[in-house]
């Protein structure tokens, strides 16, 4: 009785564990099925409603009571005309898009009758848009995934009076990532569609290489632009393992296939190939920014120098001196302001990796200039 009491004691703890294990599988398969038809998320939000808001309890806050009622009283009574007047424009639209599709379908030898689109006769004027965009960049430029979402969503529904501005914040990065990333800028330019970027802080390197495809580049007194050059570093370990007798074999097809190695033993010929390949790609970048910047000193401006906007301005760096907040306030009055972000499902190893490197990259930062 004792041996079977045990036996079945260890069946139960065993099916417990295969339940368990097979609990923790399922879970794991439909997360990943999961993230898989769900890649990310598209946002689009009308700021320019939190902007009048601000304005209107700004006023409000100067006001006593009695002038405060009737300012919302007026306010009030200005929205609901405001709606009134969009209903009215929707629906003399519907009726213009009947007209129009009656026209189409009427042949050639009925022109004489076609029916003309129907004039409003309201005053409503429909605010254009402006569209804004954010890119926040890191070192290897992955958040140009998210950039070229949120392009291809304006691009579907821009019109000829929108406009576009790009928030952009970087110290740049590799070359092929930042050059995926202007190229993605350069849809806009390609379309004819004229396009701002405001800087608040930094677009040096590759971060600039995407600021000048704007037709427009405004940024703060203090922001940090330019920095037009190539830099490379490689820590080589081949001594210290030499120290230590181990020996590295690199077995290379191709003459250049490695210029130059960690492990390995570097030659001069190699340093020389690697050097040649960086005035190369610094022949491309100021190519590049002196197509979209024409009216700069390239060979002044093109030493990897940075310099703060102000000074930007004077070597044709940078157009206008303005934070991104002014900016978009400069046109509440004359647009509608459309916030447009995709956010990306990310992993927990891409979170974590994400914040580890803007630490390093801000702690870089701190060290190499402070106030």
């Amino acid at each position: 009785m004792n041996w079977f009491s045990e036996y079945s004691l260890f069946l139960a703890e065993t099916a417990t564990i295969v339940i368990a294990i097979l609990a923790v599988l399922v879970f794991i398969l439909s997360q990943r099925r999961k993230s898989a038809t769900v890649a990310g998320r598209l946002s689009v939000k009308d700021i320019s409603q939190e902007y009048e808001q601000v304005k209107d309890d700004m006023l409000m806050s100067s006001m006593d009571e009695l002038e405060a009622k009737l300012f919302m009283k007026d306010l009030k009574k200005q929205k609901k005309n405001e709606r009134k007047q969009a209903k009215l424009a929707a629906k003399q639209k519907k009726k213009q898009a009947k007209n129009q599709e009656k026209s189409a379908e009427q042949t050639s030898s009925d022109s004489d009758n076609v029916a003309k689109p129907v004039e409003s006769n309201t005053n409503q004027q429909v605010k254009p848009k402006l569209f804004v965009l954010s890119f926040n960049g890191s070192m290897d430029a992955h958040e140009v995934e998210e950039l070229r979402q949120e392009i291809t969503a304006v691009l579907a529904v821009i019109k000829p009076e929108d406009k576009v501005v790009i928030k952009l914040e970087s110290p740049g990065g590799v070359v092929h990532g930042y050059g995926l990333a202007a190229s993605q800028l350069l849809r806009f330019r390609q379309r004819d569609i004229p396009f701002t970027v405001v800087v608040d802080k930094v677009a040096a390197s590759g971060g600039y290489m995407m600021a000048c495809t704007a037709n427009k580049i405004v940024a703060a007194p203090f922001a940090i632009v330019g920095s037009i050059g190539v830099v490379a570093q490689i820590p080589n370990f081949n001594r210290l393992l030499k120290k230590h007798d181990v020996d590295i074999e690199l077995q290379t097809a191709g003459a250049y296939k490695r210029t130059l190695t960690m492990f390995g033993e570097n030659t001069e010929e190699g340093r020389q190939k690697f050097k040649q390949e960086l005035e190369e790609t610094h022949l491309l970048f100021k190519d590049f920014v002196k197509e979209y910047r024409p009216n700069v000193d390239i060979e002044q401006v093109a030493t990897g120098e940075h310099w703060f906007a102000t000074q930007a301005k004077n070597k044709g760096l940078v157009d206008e001196i303005s934070t991104s907040d002014d900016f978009i306030l400069s046109h509440l009055e004359t647009h509608k302001i459309i916030s447009v972000s995709y956010q990306r499902k990310q992993k927990l190893s891409e979170r974590i990796s994400k914040n580890v490197i803007k630490s390093v990259e801000r702690l870089f930062f701190r060290q190499e200039k402070g106030l």
